[in-house]
């Protein structure tokens, strides 16, 4: 009887010891199981919100059939037709400066000064030079003189008469020298003065007054023709010559309202050291007044043998690092990000040479908030 109490109370703990080590492993089940319910639930909660979810509407254009005349476009500035760099002829401090940019100014103008001590100190050692040099003259004229009427009389030796005649003739070189030293002295004073060459505009200021300049120095920049030009800066000027008999069209930046055409007027040989372009001008045929100096300007004209499909500019977008856009297939109405070539672009529009056929679909809005495969409504042909 007692080993059978025994026995029952040893089974007993065994349980009991049995029963608490899997409490713990029964718990986490029960949790790994809520969380799996959880989950699942949470899972067809976003494949119903999916479901739910619209297609979205896009704005789209129909491919239109290439072109061969690709427009180049380029900006440029109005500058004058013919320029003239001014600079003094002398170094020295600028004193006054009389005009800005955008004066006029008449021919025979002062425009600047400098300081003119120095020129004026040489002005007047000139004429001291020369006045002395008159008054060694006039001796030796007189010496030469009495030398001619004492000879025939034999009361002087030929050699006396030669001197004579010799120092005469120095006096004669002597002032002539004086003569061309004061005419030096004048210029240099008179070049103290910078002065309109011609009636023009001042289109640049490059000096202040209390700088030093150096000779030639540039001080104004003066505009003294009416004609004007359209000057740009390209990286490939062989897009003129080759296009050279192709009108060009020039317009205004601020108002393209306003716009003329031009004709080529020179192409610089050499590429600018620091910008690697070659500087362009056009002669403008009929400009017009608000075509002003330092004005805007836009120069467009037909590039011929080059196909391109032109399209809205908002259209593109990128695929990795290459330029692409947006096609809606008509079957799925879903969206295809294809890659494509651009020939060339504009504020407003892209050239395709390649990726995009005439007649698909092309979106040209929000292309930035879209995603491949995603599935649209079209919200209307923007053509």
């Amino acid at each position: 009887m007692t080993d059978t109490f025994t026995c029952c109370a040893k089974k007993a703990r065994h349980h009991r010891w049995n029963a608490g080590r899997l409490k713990p492993v029964f718990r986490l089940f029960i949790v790994l199981l809520l969380l799996s319910g959880v989950l699942l639930l949470s899972g067809c909660g976003d494949k119903e919100q999916k479901q739910s979810v619209a297609p979205r509407p896009v704005r789209f254009i129909v491919a239109p059939p290439p072109v061969s005349g690709i427009p180049f476009i380029r900006t440029g500035e109005i500058r004058a037709h013919d320029e003239i760099m001014l600079g003094f002829r002398v170094e020295g401090r600028l004193l006054s400066r009389t005009v800005d940019v955008g004066d006029r100014v008449q021919a025979g103008q002062v425009v600047a000064t400098v300081e003119s001590d120095t020129s004026q100190n040489q002005l007047r050692s000139a004429r001291a030079d020369l006045d002395s040099a008159h008054a060694a003259e006039r001796m030796a004229a007189l010496n030469l003189q009495r030398m001619k009427q004492l000879i025939p009389q034999g009361a002087i030796a030929r050699v006396q008469y030669d001197t004579a005649q010799s120092d005469w003739q120095a006096a004669v070189s002597r002032r002539q020298s004086s003569e061309a030293a004061l005419k030096d002295a004048q210029d240099n004073l008179s070049w103290t003065r910078l002065t309109a060459p011609r009636s023009g505009v001042i289109t640049s200021v490059s000096a202040s007054p209390g700088q030093v300049l150096g000779t030639g120095q540039t001080v104004v920049t003066l505009a003294v023709s009416s004609e004007r030009d359209a000057v740009f800066d390209l990286s490939d000027p062989q897009i003129i010559t080759r296009n050279a008999g192709v009108p060009f069209t020039l317009s205004l930046l601020s108002d393209p309202s306003v716009h003329t055409t031009g004709h080529l007027r020179d192409i610089s040989p050499q590429a600018d050291p620091l910008t690697r372009t070659w500087r362009v001008r056009f002669t403008l045929d009929t400009p017009p007044d608000a075509m002003a100096l330092g004005a805007s300007v836009q120069g467009e004209m037909e590039q011929a043998g080059k196909l391109a499909m032109a399209l809205p500019a908002a259209a593109l977008t990128r695929l990795g690092e290459k330029p692409a856009v947006f096609i809606v297939d008509r079957a799925t109405l879903r969206l295809q990000l294809r890659s494509v070539a651009i020939a060339r672009f504009t504020r407003t529009a892209i050239f395709i040479a390649d990726g995009v056929s005439p007649g698909d679909m092309v979106v040209t809005a929000g292309v930035s908030k879209l995603r491949q495969g995603e599935k649209v409504t079209l919200a209307g042909d923007i053509q």
